[in-house]
């Protein structure tokens, strides 16, 4: 891989990690803000209606997949029309699928929220201003995803760090001022925050037309353009709703088998693995249009190497975080949270294993994407992750406890994995046993030997706010020196040696 590509990607990756440190502190602290400031109670309707219009979420997400592969694809390319063919065209698309998912939240899932649901009968009234509101910040998502492409293609992550940052600080605003502001706090809470979402958008919108020449909205008749971004769109459709019905269906089915308080739980677990995530999504982020554009370009090799690498990375930086956590989750969330039940420890520790799982999927999913051989891939992923329901059903049926939901995520989810791999390898020049040799012979030594580390320090130190830092220092350090000396390779770790010995070894001997 070329130097310039490296130094882009570690550019790209500093902002990133920049926008995650600042939104890790303040998503936490928001977090913890809303539960005490909503309730257990009142916490797990707005997890739930929520998710009901999430469930809309895998049209959207097709079109994300679509836009973002197109017009990473056309900028590897070098074709300026074309990027303006796709930029217009995919404005009109994300238009009427605002339109479509409008019309099929307003009636079926308007009749599930208030038929189906397990809702207090006196919160019914907030829980629809909560239904209503949640639908129209999606509908703003959506007419948001092409301009967020172009940021995202270009690389421009300077500024997409800058946004992010701007954006949790806006939802902390909304917590606080729910505490002033008259009437329902539900009601209240869910009102600002879908203005939020009108200002980010208002904001990524005039970034991207003052930037970037393709984003003014233009005219085109490319009926084979229109055609080649519904088919992969299409076909990402069944993906994509694979990943919805898993996610938003869980959190359902606890809500039919169980109540708001075990939302509640499931809630709070989300939004902090969804908060981790960020560690492996940061980098995978900044290295993902870098896939599509070498396949864009030929260097199919290229693209493989950065596949190798991006997975590695990912599980590394991924195991630096959740390694730590699910030793120490009971203390974390007794220090965070002013009341929790085990149900949020259980959820927590699950889910934090299985976004270690799922954080290798970026980059196999990328590479993919980049070949538009999709079809068999989508159909496949979207069978296995919608098979989480029935099984989760028939467990939950049986008599199984809210946990066994997760257990069928995680099984599923390894099955996904061994899928993807099967199926990248019938598309390119892959190999089974050097992604093994790469990516989980180097990292999997780390976070065994890491584990033990991390669990033999929880048991020497305080569970106060000194002995967490202590812990998480001395589970930082092992972490590192075992990444150095397992996880990295040979040509990187001479890569670090020559930095440090410029930078450090100069300055103070000689």
């Amino acid at each position: 891989m070329p130097s310039v590509d490296n130094k882009r990607i570690a550019k790209n990756t500093m902002f990133l990690y920049l926008r995650m440190i600042v939104s890790i502190a303040v998503n936490l602290y928001t977090i913890r803000l809303l539960w005490k400031v909503l309730g257990i109670d009142n916490y797990g309707i707005y997890n739930v209606v929520g998710g009901i219009v999430l469930m809309f979420a895998f049209l959207n997400n097709a079109m994300i997949a679509s836009s973002q592969r197109f017009i990473s694809f056309a900028l590897g390319k070098g074709d300026k029309v074309g990027l303006q063919k796709t930029f217009s065209i995919s404005v009109v698309v994300h238009v009427f699928l605002a339109i479509g998912i409008l019309i099929l939240a307003e009636s079926i899932g308007l009749w599930f929220l208030n038929v189906r649901m397990n809702i207090p009968e006196a919160r019914m009234y907030a829980a629809n201003w909560v239904y209503q509101c949640s639908i129209a910040a999606f509908m703003i998502n959506i007419v948001s995803v092409p301009y967020n492409a172009c940021i995202v293609a270009h690389e421009h992550m300077k500024i997409y760090g800058y946004f992010g940052i701007i954006e949790v600080l806006l939802k902390l605003g909304a917590v606080l001022l729910v505490v002033v502001l008259p009437g329902d706090r539900l009601v209240v809470y869910a009102i600002l925050i879908l203005c939020v979402s009108g200002v980010m958008r208002l904001m990524y919108s005039l970034y991207c037309r003052y930037h970037f020449e393709e984003c003014r909205f233009r005219k085109f008749k490319d009926k084979k353009l229109i055609r080649d971004m519904f088919s992969f769109a299409g076909w990402s459709f069944f993906g994509n709703m694979g990943f919805s019905v898993r996610d938003q269906g869980v959190n359902i089915l606890l809500n039919m088998f169980f109540n708001v308080a075990v939302n509640a739980a499931k809630g709070i677990s989300t939004q902090v693995c969804g908060v981790i995530n960020g560690f492996a999504s940061n980098f995978t982020m900044a290295i993902n249009p870098q896939i599509t554009k070498k396949y864009a370009s030929g260097d199919i090799e290229g693209m493989v190497q950065l596949l190798y690498n991006g997975c590695r990375l990912s599980f590394i930086l991924m195991s630096i975080v959740v390694v730590p956590l699910v030793v120490c989750t009971p203390t974390i969330l007794a220090l965070w949270l002013d009341e929790i039940t085990p149900l949020i420890i259980g959820f927590m520790q699950l889910g934090l294993i299985m976004s270690l799982i799922d954080c290798v999927v970026s980059p196999i999913t990328t590479s993919l994407q980049a070949t538009g051989k999709i079809k068999k891939f989508q159909i496949v992923i979207s069978i296995i992750m919608i098979a989480n329901i029935p099984l989760s059903w028939l467990w939950l049926k049986l008599g199984g406890n809210p946990y066994c939901v997760m257990f069928v995520g995680i099984i599923m989810a390894i099955i996904a994995l061994v899928a993807r791999l099967i199926l990248l390898h019938e598309v390119v020049n892959f190999s089974y046993s050097l992604f093994l040799r790469r990516v989980y012979l180097r990292s999997i030594p780390c976070l065994v030997v890491a584990t033990g580390f991390a669990y033999m320090y929880y048991q020497i130190v305080t569970h106060d706010i000194i002995g967490l830092i202590i812990y998480g220092l001395c589970s930082l350090l092992t972490f590192l020196i075992l990444i150095y000396l397992i996880g990295l390779t040979k040509v990187e770790r001479s890569y670090i040696s020559d930095i440090v010995k410029r930078k450090y070894y100069s300055k103070f001997f000689e």
